[in-house]
């Protein structure tokens, strides 16, 4: 990350607004801020923090839109440098066919002129000595233990040349910490999502990393097949999240997705699951709170720099098991005729009647496999959001009701709606981390899971 200094964040926006010359402009400032620690064989390698800031323009030539964005802005000379090559750039483009009035100021949020809060190394002022303890306990026990502690607080300064202004301070925190056994010949993985780092119980993560590899000191071969699998919200977060991301209107409309209803339109309204879950976003959902505005540094299908600093709402996009909004702009909603949903930064699953946690799923299945994390998602054919991806750190073989062995890992073919079709016991919602996507999208509630006939299309060398 590149330091910064010079101008605040506040008079960068509106020094860049006063310089613009077209016929609208939007300002973006995200300012950032960030501590890590790392560890390796049981023992502290690196801390540090760093700063960034990132300048967006948007500015608008009649119906055409130039966008540019750049690191490290500090002084005005550079905002007004930046602001006059975004208009050049909407000068020379072609007309937006999403071109539509800026959001005025009606739509306005957060206490703009509030200092700047920053993140430094005594964010993990609880967390460390825990982490200590751990690291002296996996010693102890000849373990390895691997990890990282990262948190990030950006705050967001939105503003439109129509009189709207946005400000959202947004922490982003998570813990990921795989552990083996002495030899090398075990591994697990657990990844916990915090805002504070004081929430973090670190003897209950490292029971149950210990609990997996114990699990592990036997180890059963099974072949490719279909197999009744428990899938705890990690891995139900990895799975959700690319059926978010397929969830635009645009190309619903267009015939492209899953989301397309044969003959044409959208299938807005059609039952997906006879199960009563409900998949939504809310920007004050508990514990996984974010910004209540569009932010948007380009267009595409699903966003647009016209509705840079619209207000978001809470928004079902599954409920209770019928399909009830897909993520789109204000210029795909004239298209499809629903209303405006635009994407919003977080994701929750719910069950109408939950059943317990992880182990209450694994408790009541006779015959089955405890799936605890997935890796290299990958989406193989949109028409059917048909996902390919692998096993790692960590699959077991239940029996009986207990987990008996490790298995060996596997390549699964999967659609996600195709698993809330067959899910069969769905747990209590809790704030989890995914694995797949941690760097992308860390703003996950899920329950466990368990689906019948999780489709193991054939046994990985991966380790």
């Amino acid at each position: 990350m590149t330091p910064v200094s010079g101008v605040g964040p506040q008079e960068l926006v509106e020094r860049g607004l006063a310089a613009a010359r077209g016929d609208g402009c939007v300002i973006v400032v995200e300012e950032s801020t960030e501590a890590n620690l790392r560890w390796a064989n049981n023992t502290l390698t690196t801390n540090g923090v760093a700063r960034s800031r990132t300048v967006t323009a948007v500015s608008v030539a009649g119906r055409s839109a130039g966008v540019v964005t750049r690191q490290g802005v500090a002084t005005v000379a550079e905002m007004e440098d930046l602001v006059a090559e975004s208009e050049t750039a909407a000068r020379a483009a072609v007309p937006a066919e999403d071109a539509a009035p800026l959001i005025g100021g009606d739509a306005t949020s957060g206490d703009w002129d509030a200092p700047l809060d920053r993140a430094d190394i005594g964010i993990f002022a609880a967390f460390a000595p825990d982490l200590g303890a751990s690291l002296e306990r996996a010693a102890r026990s000849d373990q390895l233990l691997y990890g990282f502690a990262d948190y990030e607080l950006t705050t967001t300064f939105l503003a439109t040349s129509a009189g709207s202004r946005h400000r959202f301070d947004q922490p982003t925190g998570h813990v990921e910490i795989n552990a083996k056994s002495g030899d090398m010949g075990r591994s697990a993985w657990v990844g916990r999502s915090t805002a504070t780092f004081r929430d973090l119980d670190m003897e209950s993560v490292h029971d149950d990393l210990e609990r997996r590899l114990e699990w592990a000191r036997r180890t059963v071969h099974l072949d490719a097949g279909r197999y009744d699998t428990v899938l705890p919200p990690s891995a139900v977060a990895d799975l959700m999240i690319p059926l978010y991301w397929a969830s635009g209107a645009r190309a619903a409309a267009d015939g492209r997705t899953v989301f397309s209803r044969p003959g044409g339109g959208t299938r807005v309204g059609e039952r997906l699951t006879d199960a009563a879950l409900t998949l939504r976003s809310d920007p004050v959902a508990p514990g996984v709170g974010c910004a209540p505005f569009v932010t948007a540094r380009s267009s595409g299908p699903s966003s647009s720099v016209f509705d840079n600093g619209a207000p978001t709402r809470p928004t079902s996009w599954i409920s209770n098991g019928v399909l009830g909004a897909l993520m789109q702009t204000r210029y795909s909603a004239d298209l499809t005729g629903l209303p405006y949903t635009p994407f919003i930064d977080n994701l929750v699953l719910d069950a109408a009647d939950p059943g317990g946690d992880t182990n209450h799923l694994v408790a009541a299945t006779d015959r089955g496999l405890l799936l605890t994390c997935l890796w290299y998602i990958r989406e193989v054919d949109p028409t059917n959001l048909l996902l390919t991806g692998l096993s790692r750190d960590g699959v077991y073989l239940v029996e009986r009701g207990e987990v008996t062995a490790a298995v060996n890992n596997f390549r699964f073919n999967e659609s996600p709606l195709d698993l809330l079709r067959r899910a069969d016991a769905v747990g209590t919602t809790e704030r989890t981390l995914p694995r797949e996507w941690s760097d992308w999208f860390t703003r996950t509630a899920m329950p466990p899971m368990r689906v019948r006939d999780f489709n193991m299309s054939s046994v990985s060398q991966a380790s």
